[in-house]
């Protein structure tokens, strides 16, 4: 690969010292960082070079969950009538509309998804897939999306007993096995499972078998609603982590996305376990089901991130809101300004450190080459103390100029290099169009 020399930026490096470098000079060389530092006048001989003119200049950022499959929900009303609960919002929209897709549409909807993401500055997606009339093959189909995009991904499918008992396990494997025989470190993979109220005992222990074996984390939905708590008491008789944990689902590399009706006891089992939580503002305030409580988590010790859930693609968007919603919630304007910077910025690229080969999320030699410009000049002093303010009140609305991926520039000057984004937008209107005329 080509080696790349970004110039004359704000150089955010998110390193242990937090350096914010004036002038700053970012060298790649191939897929990884040679060197970062504020030497404007030092001749480094590069293939290309991106002047950054004076914007900031800072890491890909991260999406610890989402769905990329919702694209197509956008803009859609279900048949009958407007779902009054959870349970209905999964029952009315998400599960038909999942049972709908076709392949062409798992790509599409994922190809457009990743578009949005290199236009909003996240280069590394972790992402939860159901497609419950094409499951198999429906990983390598969204692989094909990643690599074509440019982007970074880490992949599992949603086992469930929903549809068909134990659905799924076998992508899951298959895919699993596949990335575990390449050396490279594009995509990587979990063990997908949907919520504990839609598993068996049976799928459970099946799944925690192989996942033992493996050596592979989950990527699974907890406590989003009241719902998975009461039906996981009143059928298997434990709270839905207790049930987690004694499956032995639990673990460093096993990511718990929601998480809102949690226990005290079993925010002590993630801690204990040192299993991920990933918060999702938006998407449990659109559904309306309640707060997570993520500073509690934060306070134990628990690693806890931020994704989007497939409301959109703007992870930096949900971490203001979030922000915005623990503020609100406890009626405390002292809390949760450091900490949900911290869960966009840190914890999420501890989470990576946890599923990837490669590290990312820090502007520093060895580190891959996610590296983003932001068309924003600071109104006010923007050194290390400053900068988690203007992240959350500044470079939140600000664009994205450039997107670098792996040493790739994915985009330039807010266009997009090998993607044709009319075209694509095109064929998944197109798409969504037949998807929802099949959903009765």
């Amino acid at each position: 690969m080509d080696s790349l020399l970004i110039k004359n930026g704000r150089v955010v490096t998110l390193n242990p010292a937090n350096d914010i470098l004036e002038n700053g000079e970012v060298r790649i060389d191939g897929p990884r960082i040679v060197s970062v530092g504020s030497h404007p006048d030092a001749k480094f001989k590069a293939d290309r070079v991106i002047d950054a003119g004076g914007k900031v200049v800072m890491p890909g950022l991260i999406n610890a969950h989402h769905h990329l499959y919702s694209t197509f929900a956008r803009g859609f009303v279900p048949p009958g009538r407007a779902p009054v609960n959870f349970r209905e919002v999964l029952e009315f929209l998400w599960w038909k509309l999942d049972l709908a897709l076709d392949m062409d549409d798992v790509y599409h909807s994922a190809l457009l998804s990743l578009v949005e993401c290199i236009k909003l500055g996240c280069t590394t997606v972790i992402d939860h897939h159901a497609s419950p009339s094409c499951r198999n093959g429906s990983l390598d189909t969204i692989e094909n999306a990643f690599r074509h995009a440019g982007l970074n991904g880490c992949l599992c499918y949603e086992v469930s007993d929903r549809n068909r008992e134990a659905a799924g396990i076998e992508e899951n494997l298959r895919f699993i096995e596949k990335c575990a025989a390449s050396s490279d470190g594009q995509i990587a993979a979990l063990f997908g499972l949907h919520a504990s109220m839609t598993l068996e005992t049976k799928t459970l222990d099946q799944c925690a078998e192989i996942a033992e074996d493996k050596k592979i984390g989950f990527h699974v939905h907890a406590a989003e609603d009241e719902i998975d708590q009461h039906v996981t008491q009143a059928e298997f008789g434990r709270r839905v982590m207790e049930r987690f944990q004694e499956h032995k689902i639990t673990g460093p590399k096993s990511i718990f996305a929601h998480c809102v009706h949690l226990s005290d006891h079993e925010l002590d089992i993630l801690k204990a376990t040192d299993s991920i939580v990933v918060h999702n503002a938006e998407s449990n305030m659109n559904n309306a089901v309640g707060v997570a409580r993520i500073l509690d988590m934060m306070k134990k010790g628990i690693l806890t991130g931020i994704g989007t859930d497939g409301m959109s693609s703007d992870v930096m968007a949900s971490a203001r809101v979030a922000y915005l919603l623990q503020r609100d919630a406890w009626r405390d304007p002292r809390i949760a300004f450091v900490e949900v910077c911290d869960m966009l910025l840190k914890n999420n690229r501890t989470i990576c450190e946890r599923l990837f080969k490669e590290k990312r999320g820090m502007l520093a030699a060895g580190c891959l080459a996610d590296v983003i410009v932001v068309d924003y000049e600071p109104p006010t002093p923007f050194e290390p103390p400053t900068f988690y303010g203007h992240l959350l009140f500044g470079l939140n609305y600000a664009p994205v100029d450039t997107t670098i991926c792996r040493g790739r520039v994915l985009m330039e000057g807010r266009k997009l290099i090998d993607l044709d984004e009319k075209e694509i937008a095109g064929n998944a209107r197109e798409r969504a169009r037949k998807l929802w005329r099949r959903i009765k």
